[in-house]
């Protein structure tokens, strides 16, 4: 048996015998089982154990129902959707507004948003940024967090299919926005982990330390993107689903994928503590790296805020569909 706790609290129970495989998937008080064998004598004994109520085949995991509660309880049902999340060249960060009378709902807010965030890879930057305001979050900073409710609106039913190909490679994206907070000039940080080509972890993340270059910032998103890719692996394994190829580890940093493959430390790289992680990695076929042209990096989506074509453009790409919008 193997218990596997994720930040979301979520907590993963496996057991794999004697040709058994059982997976429950544990959150507050709801279970997800999956198994191929001896389901219905789980369940019953389950039953006799608690007291359980069988919701049937499982449909989605966050829904259409709950974008919409958000939106509804924003008193935004009848405002026009925004096309994109976060207003492009956005300034937030420097924002000298009044401050919200009532920080709470703010909060509020954005706790729901966060949640939503498990399916919705597409709000990763704008929430991002606005969990930044938590603590003293002023009027601007709240017309923003309406502004993804009202994108909300427009796309409730959005989310990911996980598709059930048996051919299941393991690829990641990750990027870097160079000096990105206006305020400490430390860059952002983000990668996409896609499973058989639908996305199973995502994260924007501003970095400790200040990066001297462009190719810096990406060299540390790479180390960030590294150990998230480790963790998948051993993940994957112990669900019986090793990866015997090495994972494809796309980055639009010509520059960073040079350092990668560089044994030699240079004057300008010796400080980055993440060299050697890196480094390794490539050398001992953990990951082999390709370089990808800026407008196909799929990652760039959670570093800034874009236009809506190029917005569209990208979230097509991530695999994030509607499943209840008419093909």
């Amino acid at each position: 048996m193997t218990t596997i706790i994720n930040a979301e609290a979520l907590v993963l129970f496996s057991l794999s015998r004697k040709g058994i495989e059982l997976r429950v998937l544990v959150y507050v008080d709801d279970l997800l089982m999956l198994t191929c064998l001896m389901l219905q004598r789980f369940k019953e004994y389950l039953g006799r154990c608690f007291a359980m109520k069988d919701l049937g085949k499982h449909k989605y995991f966050l829904g259409i129902e709950y974008s919409l509660d958000i939106v509804a309880d924003t008193g935004n049902l009848g405002s026009k959707p925004a096309l994109t999340p976060l207003e492009q060249n956005h300034k937030l960060a420097e924002s000298k507004g009044p401050l919200l009378a009532d920080p709470k709902k703010y909060r509020r807010l954005l706790g729901r948003l966060i949640y939503l965030l498990n399916t919705r890879p597409d709000l990763c930057y704008s929430i991002h940024i606005l969990s930044q305001f938590m603590k003293s979050p002023r009027e601007e900073h709240w017309q923003a967090a309406l502004r993804v409710v009202r994108f909300l609106k427009g796309t409730p039913g959005q989310g990911i299919i996980l598709k059930s190909d048996p051919d299941i490679p393991l690829t990641i994206y990750c990027d870097a926005d160079w000096g990105a907070c206006p305020l400490s000039r430390r860059s952002l940080s983000a990668f996409v982990v896609m499973l058989g080509g639908s996305p199973i972890s995502w994260k924007t993340k501003k970095q400790k330390t200040v990066s001297h270059s462009s190719a810096e910032a990406e060299y540390r998103s790479m180390s960030t993107a590294l150990r998230e890719i480790k963790w998948i692996q051993r993940l994957l394994k112990d669900l019986g689903a090793e990866q015997t190829q090495p994972t494809r580890f796309f980055c639009d940093s010509k520059a960073a994928i040079h350092i990668a493959a560089n044994p030699v430390f240079h004057e300008r790289t010796k400080h980055i503590e993440s060299s050697h992680s890196v480094r390794d990695a490539v050398k001992d076929g953990t990951i082999v790296t390709q370089h990808i042209r800026t407008e196909s990096q799929i990652a760039d989506i959670l570093t800034k805020a874009l236009g809506r074509a190029t917005f569209q453009n990208l979230v097509s790409k991530l695999g994030i569909v509607n499943p209840h919008f008419p093909t």
